[in-house]
C-alpha cells in the first residue's frame, strides 16, 4: 500500500497515515500504530524500494523526511500486485483458529458466543451494505472494490456460522 501511494506522489509517513484513513483504506492495511508505520518506512528505505526526497520543516512543526518510490520499489509492488491478485494464499486468521478449538468449550457456551459472533457480523454486514450504497455513484466501482470483497467475506461468514448455530441448536453438532 506504501509503495502504491508513493508511486502517486512523495510524501512523508505521517501523510502516508493520513492518506490510507481518509480514503478508508485503513480497513484493510492496519496504520493504527504510527510506529509499526515508521518500522515499515525503514525497512523500505532499507530494502532500495524507496528513497528521501528531501526533508522539509514547517513552521512549528519537527523535520519531515518525504519519500519517494525507486525504480526498483514500482517493479516490486507490481511484482506483489500480479501475485496477490493472480495466486491465491493460505492466511492465517485467527478466527479458524478458534474454530478449530471450538470443541474445548462447553457446547452451550460455544452456540452462545457464536451466537453473539452471528449478531455482529449481521450488524457489520448491514452498516457496510448502507456504506457501499451511500458510495455508489458518487464514486467509482474501483474504489469500493475491497468494500465490495469484504463484504461477500462477511456475507459467507455470517451464513456459516448460522449454519454452525443451527447445527449446535438442533443437536446436529455436538461434543461432551
Amino acid at each position: 500500500m506504501l509503495l502504491g501511494l508513493l508511486m502517486e506522489a512523495p510524501a512523508h509517513p505521517y501523510e502516508l497515515q493520513r492518506t490510507i484513513r481518509r480514503r478508508g483504506k485503513d480497513r484493510v492495511v492496519n496504520v493504527g500504530q504510527r510506529a509499526g508505520l515508521y518500522q515499515t518506512v525503514n525497512r523500505l528505505h532499507r530494502d532500495g524500494l524507496i528513497a528521501v526526497r528531501e526533508t522539509v520543516r514547517e513552521t512549528a512543526r519537527p523535520e519531515r523526511t518525504v519519500y519517494e518510490v525507486t525504480p526498483a520499489g514500482r517493479e516490486a509492488f507490481t511484482r506483489w500486485l500480479r501475485e496477490m491478485l493472480a495466486e491465491p494464499r493460505e492466511e492465517y486468521p485467527e478466527f479458524p483458529a478458534a474454530v478449530s478449538c471450538l470443541p474445548m468449550l462447553p457446547a452451550e457456551d460455544a452456540l452462545r458466543q457464536l451466537e453473539r459472533r452471528r449478531a455482529r457480523l449481521s450488524e457489520r454486514l448491514a452498516r457496510l451494505q448502507e456504506e457501499i450504497a451511500a458510495a455508489t455513484g458518487r464514486l467509482p466501482r474501483r474504489a469500493l472494490l475491497e468494500e465490495e470483497h469484504r463484504r461477500a467475506l462477511l456475507a459467507a461468514e455470517l451464513m456459516w456460522v448460522a449454519s454452525l448455530t443451527e447445527d449446535l441448536r438442533a443437536g446436529r453438532l455436538a461434543w461432551d
